[in-house]
């Protein structure tokens, strides 16, 4: 069953989309990311203008992880100190970045970016998650216990301004986290992501923060970037297809529900192990479509208003 995209100007199948936002609205709720950086890839790949997809996901996004979130919070894995902290700066972030899809947009350079920007990004991210779960997991299975603990001193904790986080248990100065929001915020608007993929292995590699604290707060701290995300894209750039993005989300609720329970019965490193293969993977499929001269180099199409 076919349904017309206004904003994206195409018609598509309503199951297909429902089915993309069910399952990455299942990752989200397991490994407390937007899911962003699968969906928006996913969009482009299904025929969705990549401004379009970009300013959209952040709307379904938004669904998709207060869905997760309040699951979250229900088992009381959300630290809302470092969660606001993360969103104010967060925001900040995102009101450059929409900014700068504006004048990019506008010089037609919008689309190479967002290819090269992920896959530097994931292919970097996804790479050091998945030697550092695998040499956890290894070191687990030969009785030596993980190297990384929650509060681990390093050189974050000797800055200054420091908080405290009691539902993470640290003590540590505001500039991290603040730092963090920044650069995930101007991304969000960027990537059409949540963030969560780079913000959970922050937290967890600098900030030393529990994996079961984090996936929440990071929930937390998206639901709020995302929202502000899309309004911004809406008014400046008109991008926002809210039908596309109205299927999107009814998947996504749905799928946050059943991934918060799936994620609550693995360990920490097997989460992150699955969650790098997952960003490894997106980042190989976005790396070949940059590279790989596409079968027809020219297209011709109609002039609208001739």
């Amino acid at each position: 069953m076919n349904i017309y995209l206004p904003i994206a100007e195409m018609s598509a199948n309503i199951f297909v989309f429902l089915g993309m936002g069910g399952a990455v609205g299942f990752l989200s709720g397991m490994f407390g990311v937007g899911g962003g950086f699968l969906m928006t890839p996913l969009l482009i790949f299904s025929g969705i203008p990549p401004a379009v997809a970009v300013g959209t996901e952040a709307a379904q996004i938004v669904a998709s992880s207060a869905s997760g979130a309040i699951a979250q919070y229900r088992r009381k894995n959300v630290d809302v100190k470092m969660g606001i902290i993360l969103l104010v700066s967060g925001i900040c972030g995102s009101m450059i970045g929409v900014q700068v899809v504006k004048i990019l947009r506008a010089q037609g350079q919008f689309e190479l970016l967002v290819s090269i920007v992920y896959v530097i990004f994931l292919a970097l991210i996804g790479s050091l998650m998945m030697i550092e779960s695998l040499n956890t997991m290894r070191k687990t299975k030969a009785g030596k216990g993980a190297v990384r603990r929650p509060g681990q001193h390093s050189w974050i904790h000797g800055l200054p301004l420091k908080m405290r986080f009691h539902r993470s248990k640290l003590y540590i100065s505001a500039f991290p986290p603040i730092m963090i929001g920044l650069g995930v915020g101007f991304l969000s608007a960027i990537m059409g992501v949540g963030g969560g993929f780079i913000i959970v292995p922050a937290m967890i590699y600098l900030l030393r923060m529990p994996t079961s604290v984090v996936v929440g707060t990071s929930l937390f701290q998206v639901v709020f970037v995302t929202a502000a995300t899309t309004i911004l894209h809406a008014i400046t750039n008109m991008n926002v297809d809210i039908v596309l993005a109205l299927l999107l989300m009814a998947g996504g609720v749905i799928g946050a529900q059943f991934g918060a329970v799936a994620g609550e019965k693995l360990k920490g490193e097997q989460l992150r192990f699955l969650l790098a293969g997952l960003v490894l993977l997106v980042g190989v499929r976005m790396a070949w479509d940059l590279f790989v001269p596409p079968a027809e180099l020219y297209s011709i199409s109609s002039v609208v208003g001739g």
